[in-house]
């Protein structure tokens, strides 16, 4: 250590930047992280109040002593396989940077593809002009919206939107309500305590929810970055994953607006099941059937229901 407290280096000099990337980027390596080089650049950079690019830029700024700790401090939390999002406590998601905390899933890249998906049903069902935004006025639901990611987004691609966000933690409510706050949609949107529908009144145009889908008896052979730091009920579909589909469908099919669409995140191999439970629902236009997106390694990875039209 230097005189002031800092990690030096072999002349007696402060750590440097770079130097400190290294010496992360090796204890991951060793320990078998899966990205070891940007895990260290965006935990020292961070631990300095550095945004990651200057990893790259300044490689040899020095380290003041204050730091040290701080890296070191996210170096263990990293090997014990937390997430560098949850150290961080953010997470970037469809362009937009959102708070987590331990009451919220950590949104994944794949989750974009049910923005995608929800974005592309509103623009066909409602354009106006060429630019491609919709009509003023929709309404949008997300059920156990957790960080608020896939309603915030979704707010922020169509600005004549609102929504409603439910979820049963109140925990996970005031983080999506402090990212609404942050990124310019909480005007626009209404957070409520509960299950699933439970209490929301009025129809929409659009459901939208990432349900807990992993089968019980999976969850605990997933990686410990997911079965050991996100909340268990974000997580747990049951026995056989499916539970939260069999209570959201029927409900979310009553809320919909003549041709309102429910949008749903799936796990592998899940659409048939889904697609059968939606079946046996009244509200759906059975003729349309399902929608289907793929995530990027080519698997459904979102399911969509339309509403029936007006008879």
């Amino acid at each position: 250590m230097g005189n002031h407290g800092e990690r030096s280096g072999p002349d007696g000099a402060p750590e440097t930047l770079d130097a400190a990337q290294r010496r992360l980027a090796a204890l991951f390596r060793a320990a078998g992280l899966d990205t070891p080089v940007l895990d260290a650049r965006l935990l020292v950079t961070a631990a300095m109040g550095l945004d990651a690019a200057d990893g790259i830029r300044s490689p040899e700024t020095s380290i003041a002593f204050e730091c040290t700790p701080t890296i070191d401090g996210f170096a263990r939390r990293r090997l014990a396989r937390e997430p560098v999002s949850r150290i961080l406590g953010r997470r970037e998601f469809y362009g937009l940077e959102f708070e987590i905390s331990p009451a919220t899933l950590d949104p994944r890249p794949d989750t974009e593809v049910l923005v995608e998906a929800a974005l592309q049903l509103m623009r066909e069902r409602h354009p106006i002009g060429t630019g491609g935004q919709t009509r003023p006025g929709l309404r949008i639901l997300d059920l156990g919206t957790g960080s608020g990611a896939i309603i915030i987004a979704l707010l922020a691609a169509l600005p004549d939107a609102r929504g409603v966000a439910t979820d049963v933690s109140a925990s996970a409510l005031q983080v999506a309500a402090r990212n609404a706050q942050r990124l310019g949609v909480s005007q626009r949107l209404q957070t409520v305590e509960t299950s699933w529908l439970d209490g929301v009144d009025g129809t929409f145009d659009l459901i939208v929810s990432n349900p807990p889908y992993i089968p019980r008896f999976v969850i605990d052979t997933l990686d410990p970055e997911v079965a050991v730091f996100d909340p268990r009920g974000a997580l747990d579909g049951g026995a056989d994953g499916l539970d939260a589909y069999r209570s959201l469908i029927p409900a979310a099919g009553r809320a919909l607006a003549p041709e309102g669409w429910l949008a749903l995140e799936i796990s592998q191999g899940q659409q048939n099941f889904v697609s059968d439970i939606a079946a046996i629902c009244s509200n759906f236009d059975h003729v349309l059937g399902a929608r289907q997106w793929p995530d990027l390694n080519g698997l459904t990875r979102c399911v969509a229901f339309q509403a029936r039209a007006k008879t």
